[in-house]
């Protein structure tokens, strides 16, 4: 087990106000053995990671990947990529570009930390990786007055509101939004095919199968000059 993941489960276990010992008599194991799961020692049985993952009130996949999708963070991003890289014209941005722009966040972002910037787990869909949340995201949006929803021919362009553009803050870090803005800077100008063929054509899309979760450690095999 990576010291990587251990450290997520101990920080878990800690956010939800758990002792070792309460965590090993609900898996059935010695305090000592749990102890060793948590120094990176000792791997989780199947058994024992579906009764962890319940404990702590998460899915199995999250505790399988060590990250855990924050659904809000992931709204303020969106909102934030909208400004950034909305057009110079009328402040939209198309919908399938918005969401490589979101990929493209958090699989550079991982590929600096090890982490992703929210947690999302991206599916290889036919037009491009995404997180079923994202139409979630749009949708819940635009009900509470934050986004613009407009058909222009063949594509959806997203805008901001006035309530919106009221917004300054995103809750977002200093080095999370330079990431954004290095990104946003890149793409701005840029069609939406030439982005879509861009993440296409990258390590994480290209080595996965159809509806695939695209793991996030395989962005680190790309060249450096193909990150974002």
């Amino acid at each position: 087990m990576s010291q990587a993941y251990a450290q997520f489960i101990k920080e878990l276990r800690e956010k939800r106000g758990f002792s070792q010992q309460e965590v090993a008599n609900r898996l059935e194991i010695a305090r000592t053995s749990y102890l060793a799961v948590e120094q990176g020692k000792r791997e989780l049985t199947l058994s024992e990671a579906h009764k962890l993952a319940d404990m702590f009130g998460i899915d199995i996949e999250d505790l399988e990947s060590g990250m855990i999708p924050d659904y809000e963070k992931y709204k303020q991003m969106l909102l934030a990529y909208i400004r950034m890289a909305g057009s110079d014209r009328d402040g939209c941005i198309p919908k399938t570009k918005l969401a490589k722009l979101l990929y493209l966040a958090d699989f550079a972002w991982y590929y600096e930390h090890l982490e992703s910037m929210s947690g999302m787990k991206y599916k290889k869909l036919p037009y491009g990786p995404v997180p079923i949340p994202y139409f979630q995201a749009l949708t819940e949006l635009e009900e509470e007055g934050l986004i613009t929803v407009k058909r222009n021919r063949d594509s959806i362009l997203i805008g901001e509101t006035d309530a919106s553009k009221k917004k300054k803050d995103f809750s977002l870090s200093v080095d999370e939004m330079k990431l954004m803005k290095a990104i946003a800077r890149k793409w701005k100008k840029k069609r939406t095919p030439e982005i879509v063929k861009f993440t296409h054509d990258q390590m994480p899309y290209f080595l996965c199968r159809d509806n695939e979760v695209i793991p996030y450690e395989l962005i680190t095999q790309e060249d450096p000059s193909g990150i974002y």
